[in-house]
């Protein structure tokens, strides 16, 4: 009889640890899902900016006409890499960071060949998408911080001990991370 109260007393205790570390792994789960939708909204965000930039920039006669396609053709890339936050592994969040590390370049040489236009510097509508743009890639910078922080607390969650045993009894896997861009450990050179 001793034996049997034992036994059931380390089930109970299991099942009770179990199911705190259950939920907190749902919760975990649940905050980088929405730390992942921020993610896309701001990218979206940058996405719905360009159409307008590249009809302002479409106005200047001259303007390298390579330069826009690419802008173009690397927004519909990046935009049709869909997601699911049910599978944020490390190999989907590479493809998608890819994509959108594109979509940078691409903008970014646009920005840089527009200063080679004066009246397109002097655009009003030219400037704001500019400042916009920017502060677009501000919030992208935060969303992206803010959900590697929510990935850390849950992949630290489910690998940690007894919690690990509960995640892989449920199927809770780890979420991938933002990464560094390629080349971003080396300060660029500057020549005067």
């Amino acid at each position: 009889m001793k034996k049997l109260f034992s036994a059931i007393l380390v089930v109970v205790a299991a099942m009770s640890l179990s199911s705190c570390s259950y939920n907190s792994m749902v919760k975990g789960d649940e905050n980088v899902k929405g730390k992942w939708g921020e993610v896309q909204t701001q990218y979206q965000r940058r996405s719905d900016l360009i159409p307008n930039l590249v009809s302002t920039v479409k106005g200047e006669a001259n303007f390298e006409k390579g330069t826009l396609t690419e802008v173009t053709e690397a927004r519909a890339k990046a935009t049709s890499i869909q997601v699911d936050p049910t599978k944020l592994t490390p190999e989907t969040i590479q493809k998608y960071q890819e994509a959108q590390g594109q979509l940078s370049t691409a903008l970014g040489r646009l920005l840089v060949a527009s200063e080679n236009y004066p009246t397109l510097r002097a655009n009003d509508a030219f400037r704001g998408l500019q400042v916009q743009l920017e502060g677009t890639e501000n919030r992208i910078s935060v969303a992206r911080r803010d959900f590697n922080i929510a990935v850390q607390d849950y992949n630290s969650k489910i690998r940690s001990f007894p919690a690990n045993i509960t995640a892989k009894m449920f199927g809770f896997s780890e979420k991938g991370y933002f990464q560094s861009e390629a080349g971003s450990d080396k300060a660029p050179k500057v020549a005067f």
